[in-house]
């Protein structure tokens, strides 16, 4: 066909076919870039990492500079990613800017003092400082962490004995309300040692700030806990007030109602409740506080022990010291029976957070940080059930816990002290999706355990201290077998660890997972996820068959990419197909794919390793292309179709340069060579670059193109996150007349794999140049030919001509009907400092009242411009222009609640501008 024809046909493709070939690819291709920005939970807090942020007065920044050489913990090990800040003299500080695009006004500090010489802890303060002047002092702790494991108590968590050595437990998380005026999108803020702040050192973790929403009003016909006695007071036990309130509210068939404060229970009693809904002000409002009498020697029940309940919008917290009973340690909520929901609930301090069984439960939007044992522990055992199906937990955060952050965990049996044993159904169904999971000290990220037609999809794990970041398996020699589930689109960073000494994969499918080489692990599907920086192997296997590792990528694994039979996790036998997967970033004297066992049957076709018996990926000319420096757009990587390249059709004319000249032909750019033509949306190539040193670039495209292209392309690394945003083309007159088109991205230091991905066809490009240092971005309609959507509007006039560049054709809403709104999707999120709206030029002047709205998830909304009447005038170009502090976003709404010159909402265009 000819050149001409081509694009013709590929531009008459349209945005709907071309979305459906980028589908395809990504569900079907072997090596193609992953779906952008979906594992783990979206949160209504952001979290700065300390290490991120701009450390003054001397602070050090420190950090995992190797996997673990000892079975011991460190600070390093159980921070989040792996990386903290150590303040230790007056005047030290780590600051950070508040680049949410929102006010903050509550803010969480994960840090670690250091411990009393003799044990138990202390308490000291720790400054807060806003735009550099002082605000508060914020209380911090060491009465709940710091145990340790010398003297023979190895992976004890109760030992409070500093004489005995090797501590672990090193960070508490401390909450707290900015005092004063919250802190303003933009401003900067620290925290500071001063003379005052007691605490031979502080180590900043990580801070989460946010802004969260008034507390919720009591609803309609419920019955509040003080109504039965229970008070917001550290002198009064409520437990029996809150239990007769529970028990009226069972008689009644009403809500509980749990209003703002702290109740606490001074007890070991918990508390039971059947078949109702509680209900509260929300996490940062109500509190239900155990605080057990210490030392104890009663066995503790959880917190709230509750069967068919739906529970939601709380905060419980605990003066429990370690793992151990007689340290004050029991579960939060131990729940069980049918439909069961926990919405919003905020846990820390407890044994476990949830430890849930029976059919049709879900745990979402909950917060599990500090716990002693597991986060999320769904099950087939809790209040003497015996049953676990069809139960989920989706959009929570845990951090660190001391076992698993969550699990699956089907039990066959358990044995009493008669040797009597119960039998229990095994666990069927169980979903985890969109959950994070960050730095559990003592346990897995997510542990599989036995079951079968579980699915655990687009979750976030990353820096486990000790042990495997996701393992599918079964839990010791009383667990059920594992018989079938669906891992995939997973995220897994910086995992694995050295506990036992053991050398533990980041990603483990096989029966050794808990020590005990028994049972069957079967028909586990593997494929999609992403496995980064691994402290050892990245995927592991031990015994286990019909395991399917399909597309998953491996990148820069501390020791090999995938293992078959790794040191401590034998496979005498099993079977598993690896099919498509890509190792990159090993270094010397590793492999990508070891099979260390003669008895494992593993098929291997398509992946990046294989030599003679498949396609490899491999850096084209043998060598990845250095940045900072120029790659050119013909060197993509060796490999063949799926694996270095995705196009809808063959053409070009470059097979003299390369043998498969895909798209290629000869340039008249400076310096000659080849150029990348016929491009078209849904295409990509990958090439295998080694940055010199982190941090952020100027990207300069060589390009050539007859009309200007919107949103033309944008690089992508190798798990699909885009890093560039959309890049449009400008018109240089012709498919050999060259220009140049700038972004800025952020790039880790090493060898790794770059995607270019062309979203819109109609332009060549001759090569791509990496320079150092962001320099000064372009400014760019982001929203530009981008898909829109609305509340209503009236006959032809929909929003899509909002995006079309045509400031005389227009939206306009459902009449009289206000309130109504329009939004725009920027395909990931950006960063924006203004929006343009305009109506068209020769309308009559009119004010329409404006707020403008973003959003991450096109879910949750937060306000970036309040309400306000705009004036659009014609003498104005009927233009209004919102500025506002950058704020990161994905989706931008403006909702119209008023118009003085037509009773609905119009708007000709809807431009979102980065600068």
């Amino acid at each position: 066909m000819a050149r001409s024809s081509m694009r013709a046909l590929r531009r008459a493709v349209g945005p709907l076919a071309v979305a459906g070939l980028v589908a395809a690819m990504l569900t079907t291709a072997t090596s193609a870039p992953a779906a952008t920005g979906t594992a783990g939970a979206t949160t209504p807090f952001t979290s700065y990492e300390a290490e991120s942020g701009t450390p003054g007065g001397g602070a050090t920044t420190l950090s995992l500079t190797a996997a673990p050489t000892t079975q011991y913990s460190s600070p390093a090990l159980e921070a989040s990613g792996h990386a903290y800040v150590h303040l230790a003299a007056t005047g030290q500080r780590v600051q950070w800017t508040n680049t949410t695009g929102h006010p903050i006004s509550a803010i969480v500090v994960r840090a670690s003092i250091p411990d009393a010489p003799g044990g138990g802890g202390i308490t000291a303060s720790l400054n807060l400082y806003v735009d550099g002047a002082y605000r508060q002092a914020l209380s911090l702790t060491s009465k709940q962490s710091w145990v340790y494991e010398g003297n023979n108590h190895y992976n004890d968590s109760a030992d409070q004995n500093p004489a005995d050595g090797n501590p672990r437990v090193f960070f508490d998380e401390a909450r707290a309300f900015v005092t004063g005026t919250p802190i303003a999108a933009g401003a900067t803020f620290a925290l500071q040692r001063d003379a005052a702040n007691t605490a031979a050192y502080y180590d900043i973790d990580v801070v989460d700030v946010e802004n969260p929403p008034g507390p919720l009003a009591q609803p309609a016909g419920s019955i509040s806990i003080t109504s039965c006695g229970a008070a917001d007071n550290p002198a009064v036990d409520s437990t029996g007030p809150i239990q007769t309130c529970i028990n009226q509210a069972q008689t009644q068939g009403r809500t509980l109602w749990i209003p703002a404060g702290t109740f606490y229970l001074k007890g070991t009693s918990g508390l039971h409740a059947t078949g109702i809904t509680i209900a509260a002000a929300g996490v940062w409002y109500s509190t239900i506080y155990r605080a057990v009498p210490l030392p104890n020697p009663t066995p503790l029940g959880a917190v709230f022990d509750l069967t068919s309940c739906t529970v939601k919008n709380f905060h419980i917290d605990s003066n429990a010291t370690s793992r151990a009973t007689v340290d004050g340690a029991g579960g939060a909520m131990d729940t069980t029976g049918t439909n069961w929901v926990a919405d919003d609930i905020w846990t820390q301090h407890t044994l476990s957070g949830f430890w849930a069984s029976g059919t049709g439960g879900t745990v979402r939007n909950s917060r599990l940080t500090t716990i002693w044992a597991d986060g999320i522990n769904l099950n087939n055992v809790s209040l003497n059930n015996s049953v676990g199906n069809n139960l989920s937990a989706t959009n929570n955060f845990v951090r660190g816990t001391g076992d698993d952050g969550m699990a699956i965990n089907s039990v066959n049996y358990n044995t009493d002290g008669n040797g009597n044993r119960t039998y229990y159904t095994a666990m069927a169904n169980i979903s985890f999706t969109h959950n994070t999971v960050v730095a559990p000290w003592g346990g897995k990220g997510i542990g599989i355990y036995g079951g079968s037609g579980h699915d655990v999809e687009f979750n976030a794990i990353s820096d486990t201290a000790r042990y495997i970041g996701l393992g599918a398996g079964r839990f010791g020699v009383n667990g059920s077998d594992l018989l079938g589930a669906t891992v995939s689109n997973n995220v897994v960073a910086r995992s694995g660890g050295n506990g036992y000494s053991q050398g533990q994969p980041a990603l483990h499918v096989g029966n050794g997972g808990d020590g005990q080489n028994v049972g069957v692990v079967d028909r586990v599907t593997v494929s999609g996820n992403t496995v980064v920086n691994s402290l050892y192997d990245g995927v592991g296997f031990s015994t286990s068959t019909n395991t399917t590792l399909q597309n998953n990528t491996v990148t820069s694994p501390g020791r090999n990419g995938i293992v078959v039979a790794p040191p401590f996790y034998p496979a005498p036998s099993g079977s598993a197909a690896i099919t498509g997967n890509t190792v990159t970033g090993l270094k010397s004297g590793t492999s990508a794919y070891l099979n260390n066992s003669a008895g494992f049957a593993a098929t291997l076709s398509g992946n990046s390793w294989q030599g003679g018996t498949g396609p490899v990926e491999a850096p084209f000319g043998g060598t990845a292309a250095a940045i900072p420096g120029t790659v050119q757009a013909e060197n993509y990587d060796t490999g063949g179709p799926g694996l270095a390249y995705s196009v809808s059709s063959v053409n070009g004319s470059g097979n003299g340069y390369r043998a498969d000249g895909v798209d290629l032909e000869s340039t008249s750019d400076t310096g000659g060579g080849y150029n990348l033509g016929w491009t078209s949306g849904g295409q990509w190539f990958r090439y295998t670059v080694n940055v010199a040193t982190a941090g952020q670039y100027t990207l300069s495209a060589r390009v050539a193109a007859p009309s200007a292209v919107t949103g033309a392309l944008h690089l992508a690394n190798a798990s699909g996150a885009n890093l560039t945003g959309p890049v449009t083309i400008p018109a240089t007159g012709g498919w050999q007349t060259w220009a140049t088109a700038t972004a800025t991205l952020t790039l880790p230091a090493g060898q790794q794999v770059l995607t270019l991905v062309q979203d819109t066809g109609g332009w060549n490009l001759n090569s791509l140049q990496f320079t150092q240092g962001g320099g000064t971005p372009t400014p760019q309609n982001l929203a530009a030919g981008r898909p829109t959507t609305e509340s209503s509007h009236t006959q032809a006039y929909s929003s899509a001509n909002l995006t079309d560049g045509n400031q005389g054709t227009y939206w306009e809403s459902a009449n009289n009907a206000f309130p109504q709104w329009v939004q725009v999707d920027l395909g990931s999120a950006r960063s924006v400092t203004k929006v343009v709206l305009q109506l068209p030029p020769a309308w009559g002047a009119r004010n329409q009242t404006l707020t403008l709205q973003a959003s991450g998830d096109g879910a949750s909304f937060t306000t970036v411009v309040a309400s306000n009447a705009y004036p659009f005038s014609p003498s104005a170009n009927n233009t209004v222009t919102l500025t506002f502090p950058a704020a990161t976003q994905r989706f931008w709404r403006v909702t119209v609640t008023a118009n003085t010159g037509w009773p609905a909402g119009q708007l000709s265009e809807f431009q979102v501008w980065n600068l």
